[in-house]
């Protein structure tokens, strides 16, 4: 009886435990995928480039700084005008970063593998991202982790746009009593150059290729 008994209740054990595995897994937003078919690691870097358009080419190069205006400093990001320069690479920090893999839908911290510049931190930032206008653009300047409402300006997500394709998101919800309008990340002829900005119209479609 008490054999029997034991049984039961190990039985009872493992399958609750075996229920609550493959709820968690099923909880868990899929992996972000490089152009080889790789899951984007935290340990790495990418670079960040438009995806092929219904001709086959891409649009533009990968994402780099420059300045703005008569101020050299490179505190801006903009997308290479020519499809032959890949950028800067960039490496993803998760907001709760489960063994290392970055997911759809989660907030993270974008930053270039780039050293500080003019006082700037290479992380991203959104300017003006309390009212997100036309003059809500992407810059540098960030702060990686520390989730709260002072940061944030600094968090990101990207989402599947397509099948095989992405966009890059600000919709932060690390503080669940902020208000946010949530936009995509798209272009903005500046000067002649493509500079990052929130849109609401269209998002700048990418892949991650790593560097």
């Amino acid at each position: 009886m008490k054999a029997s008994l034991l049984f039961i209740l190990s039985f009872l054990v493992f399958s609750i435990s075996t229920n609550s595995s493959f709820t968690s897994a099923a909880e868990a937003p899929e992996p972000v995928l490089d152009v080889a078919g790789k899951m984007l690691r935290t340990d790495r870097q990418y670079y960040i480039l438009p995806a092929a358009n219904v001709f086959g080419k891409f649009r533009g190069g990968g994402l780099t700084l420059s300045g703005i205006g008569k101020n050299t400093c490179p505190a801006a990001v903009f997308q290479e005008m020519s499809e032959q320069k890949n950028g800067i690479p960039l490496s993803f920090l998760p907001v709760n970063p489960k063994k290392g893999v970055v997911r759809v839908s989660t907030d993270l911290n974008i930053k270039f593998a780039y050293p500080e510049t003019c006082g700037q931190s290479p992380v991203w930032s959104i300017g003006n991202y309390v009212y997100p206008s036309g003059d809500s653009f992407v810059n540098i300047g960030g702060v990686v982790g520390n989730p709260g409402p002072k940061t944030l300006s600094s968090w990101f997500k990207i989402e599947k746009f397509g099948y095989q394709d992405y966009k890059l998101v600000y919709c932060p919800a690390v503080c669940s009593y902020c208000k946010v309008i949530c936009k995509d990340v798209g272009i903005e002829y500046q000067n002649g150059k493509r500079r990052l900005h929130l849109t609401t119209d269209y998002p700048l479609r990418v892949v991650f290729k790593q560097a």
